[in-house]
């Protein structure tokens, strides 16, 4: 590891700490992890005029983190495993239907804006978290870089838009209000549905990974799909 990837490596760890810390304390989105951190360290790769490869090379397994992380979420559903027993039928059909729609508004717009077949194909993994996302996309011929790009700004605009659109929506029950965010905006959302409720985001953690798992078992069909 030269000494450029390993100041990298650093500023990566502090700026997270520190943008976590900030949001803690000022509740605002733009001060997340997910948000600030990584705009402090492309502002110093690009004043450094640092390539990407020189970062990427020695700070990878950093990515590999996101497994563990994810796993991480199976502990609160295991707590409340009684909800996955009562709801199973419902569970299932949902993240079913989360997926046609999520697949299908991506072929929608890939169609529309005439994409790129990489880039298009990096779309279908969008709606799941980065490990997941990320071995979807090796196995429908998409951009790990690209998809890990859709799979934030998913997760952020569903994060965003999320507590709004379920004030619209007659949406009543802890199950029915926490589910769309873990189908729809994969870690972002469950941190949301965490903060409206433990309930909720014990939904949107079960619902998160069940969609990942089903995504990454129907890869091999959606690699045939034409785009």
């Amino acid at each position: 590891m030269n000494h450029t990837a390993l100041l990298l490596l650093v500023l990566t760890v502090v700026f997270y700490y520190v943008s976590k810390r900030l949001y803690a304390r000022f509740g605002k989105v733009w001060l997340g992890p997910a948000i600030l951190a990584p705009i402090l360290l492309i502002a110093v790769m690009v004043g450094g005029d640092i390539p990407y490869t020189t970062y990427i090379s020695d700070s990878r397994w950093l990515v590999w983190l996101l497994g563990p992380t994810t796993i991480a979420f199976a502990v609160p559903i295991y707590e409340h495993r009684d909800i996955m027993r009562r709801h199973a039928f419902a569970l299932i059909v949902g993240v079913l239907v989360a997926m046609v729609v999520a697949v299908g508004s991506s072929f929608v717009l890939a169609r529309l804006f005439e994409l790129p077949p990489e880039m298009a194909r990096s779309l279908l993994a969008r709606s799941i978290s980065t490990p997941f996302a990320l071995a979807v996309s090796d196995k429908v011929g998409g951009s790990r870089d690209l998809v890990g790009l859709f799979v934030i700004i998913t997760g952020f605009i569903g994060m965003l838009l999320g507590e709004a659109l379920l004030s619209w929506l007659p949406l009543r029950t802890r199950m029915a209000r926490g589910a769309p965010f873990g189908a729809g905006a994969h870690g972002f959302g469950t941190a949301k549905a965490r903060q409206i409720g433990s309930e909720e985001g014990v939904v949107a953690s079960l619902v998160m990974m069940i969609n990942g798992i089903v995504m990454v078992f129907a890869a091999p069909l959606l690699a045939h799909l034409p785009i």
